[in-house]
């Protein structure tokens, strides 16, 4: 059972949720094993979206944190919050192994991971999501947020084929036609040329 602090603050985020007056507009089955896609990412707010979307739709949420966030008096709070501890300074194995290889200990693993890596400029997406994704052997769920129109949703899942230029391509689709004409989508393009370019060589 979660403790008394980290209920208090799931129930706080979820009412800013309600307050905020969000509308999930379509929501796809959501596999219990797979990877979530959350973007566009611009704001504080998409947090608070994104937690309360997946608690409406009965999904229990994970994210990778650093190690160091996992310690006392954190410990707890971080795990309840459905937090995963990556040691980003481990030397006999990169994080997507770390993710990979606790995707073999649970049944039930729903990472949501923002691709963009950051709310700032970007060039384009950071390829994490796909690699540990495509190592776990777990489809890639791709939702979205408007905060312009206060509505979000969850596409139906792609099973990552190893061919990330075109699984890409798939991905740039589905976002260009929820959130159409979005500044952000140039850099997921971006991403694709550069991964088509290096398929090719």
């Amino acid at each position: 059972m979660a403790s008394l602090s980290s209920r208090l603050v799931k129930r706080v985020l979820l009412a800013l949720y309600r307050w905020k007056g969000w509308t999930i507009v379509s929501a796809a089955p959501v596999p219990s094993r797979c990877v979530i896609l959350g973007a566009p990412h611009t704001s504080n707010w998409d947090f608070v979206f994104f937690l309360g979307a997946v608690t409406q739709l009965g999904i229990r949420p994970n994210f990778m944190g650093k190690h160091s966030l996992f310690k006392w008096p954190m410990t707890r709070f971080m795990f309840d919050m459905g937090g995963i501890a990556v040691d980003r300074s481990a030397k006999d194995r990169n994080y997507v192994d770390q993710v990979v290889s606790e995707y073999g200990r649970r049944d039930e693993l729903a990472l949501v991971i923002a691709p963009e890596g950051t709310r700032g400029a970007i060039s384009g997406w950071r390829s994490g999501f796909y690699h540990i994704a495509l190592g776990a052997g777990v489809p890639i769920v791709p939702a979205w947020v408007n905060n312009k129109t206060m509505k979000g949703g969850i596409g139906a899942a792609i099973m990552p084929s190893g061919n990330y230029a075109a699984d890409l391509a798939k991905l740039l689709e589905f976002y260009r036609s929820v959130v159409p004409d979005h500044p952000r989508w140039a850099a997921l393009e971006a991403s694709l040329i550069r991964a088509r370019e290096k398929s090719d060589d």
